[in-house]
């Protein structure tokens, strides 16, 4: 098997080696995935926590599946809710909202769903949205969408990481990701 190159990040005081992989013709980008790290879940969420103390909130909102043990933690420390929205439908979910958008590291189109119950929930609640890696943005506006119509108003949005160049000053970030192109 090759080595693969990667590209070293520092980030809440951890150190990892992020893997470098061609999400388009010409363009890589190094691919954060903290599922199974409970020391970077632990450091990240505490950061970030910390950054959104003075925050008034109401509830946390994540798109299912990396950014769920981060918002777990977060939640357990800021002593506040969270809600998931799932990327595929089930039956249980009723009546659920639904928005699309589009991941850099699928390159197609995905919906994220609110359930039924959520909808209830998010009505008139002061929303942090929480991701791991905001990239292109667009799962960002697909969660927006969903809160906005469940009569939610977002307050602040905070990921570990931003990716690329684009103007992120209006997120509560630790660190940006270059995107890298031949």
């Amino acid at each position: 098997m090759n080595e693969r190159e990667t590209y070293t990040v520092q980030v809440a005081g951890i150190t990892r080696h992020l893997q470098l992989f061609e999400v388009a013709p010409g363009v890589r980008i190094a691919i954060f995935n903290m599922l199974g790290d409970t020391i970077v879940v632990k450091a990240t969420a505490a950061a970030l926590a910390e950054r959104l103390k003075e925050t008034p909130a109401d509830v946390l909102v994540t798109a299912e599946a990396k950014g769920i043990p981060l918002i777990y933690e977060m939640s357990a420390l800021m002593g506040l809710p969270y809600m998931v929205l799932r990327k595929s439908y089930k039956s249980y979910m009723g009546n659920a909202l639904s928005a699309e958008t589009v991941s850099i590291t699928t390159g197609k189109p995905q919906t994220l769903y609110m359930d039924e119950k959520d909808t209830h929930f998010i009505k008139g609640k002061k929303v942090v949205l929480v991701d791991d890696v905001i990239s292109t943005g667009s799962t960002l506006k697909g969660m927006e969408k969903l809160i906005n119509q469940a009569g939610g108003q977002i307050v602040k949005t905070a990921a570990v990481f931003t990716e690329g160049d684009a103007d992120w000053s209006h997120i509560v970030a630790l660190a940006n990701l270059p995107v890298f192109t031949e």
